[in-house]
């Protein structure tokens, strides 16, 4: 059932990795996985709580400084290969996303996009696998398309020139701290989408970086953007 009254806003952007897609384990195993060839050796749960949020190109620095091997270009295109290979056999939607999609597809007329950290592959080859690319037709944006990657701006900025709107009236829907940092940094509003688990920020981190509402179900995102926050089960409070 759609909210009975019409949005604040006039545009909704999404991030993907973690918000549309659950691909954060996938990604990071395959990270974790390639860095210990390298001889860079942690588990899993601590590869995601290094990586989760942030673009592997961007964190070249920290993984030459762990290895001691400089990372090229081609190691950088090999891991690409096989975490789109991980994902291609294993993505799954996040619950209750093509619910929240649809709905504040048809609400808004059309003015969502997608706007990720991450590259334009990754980003159009996971909303095809769970059939939510249909929504973002010509509204994907890649933060590896812009001067500079989220924690700036520079994405969600670009996704809401597109859109005709101003970055203001627009809502962010975001996971992690880096990514809320770029919503706000556009002047968004953004709410923060965290059920718990190391692929997400927690609520109490989203929440002292300035989003302005955490909540748990993504099937309930537009009752939360209508302003019904207080009527979502289980609204997170931690």
């Amino acid at each position: 059932m759609s909210p009975s009254h019409s949005l604040p806003f006039d545009a909704v952007l999404f991030d993907c990795d973690g918000v549309l897609v659950d691909s954060e384990p996938i990604t990071n195993r395959v990270l974790r996985d390639m860095l210990e060839e390298l001889g860079w050796s942690m588990t899993l749960d601590e590869c995601m709580a290094t990586f989760v949020g942030k673009a592997v190109k961007d964190e070249v620095a920290q993984i030459e400084a762990h290895t001691g091997q400089r990372l090229t270009d081609a190691w950088l295109a090999s891991f690409r290969t096989r975490r789109n290979e991980a994902l291609d056999r294993e993505l799954q939607v996040v619950p209750g996303a093509p619910t929240a999609v649809r709905e504040l597809h048809e609400q808004l007329g059309g003015r969502i996009a997608c706007a990720s950290g991450a590259d334009r592959i990754k980003v159009e080859l996971q909303l095809a696998k769970v059939g939510l690319a249909p929504y973002f037709q010509n509204r994907i944006f890649s933060g590896h398309e812009t001067p500079r990657s989220k924690p700036f701006p520079d994405v969600y900025l670009a996704a809401a020139r597109a859109l005709g709107v101003d970055p203001r009236r627009c809502a962010v829907v975001e996971d992690t701290v880096t990514g809320a940092r770029a919503g706000i940094a556009a002047g968004a509003s953004v709410f923060g989408y965290s059920p718990g688990g190391l692929s997400h920020s927690s609520a109490a981190a989203l929440r002292a970086v300035g989003v302005r509402e955490v909540f748990v179900d993504m099937a309930q995102l537009p009752y939360v953007l209508g302003g019904h926050a207080s009527h979502v089960v289980g609204a997170a409070s931690a």
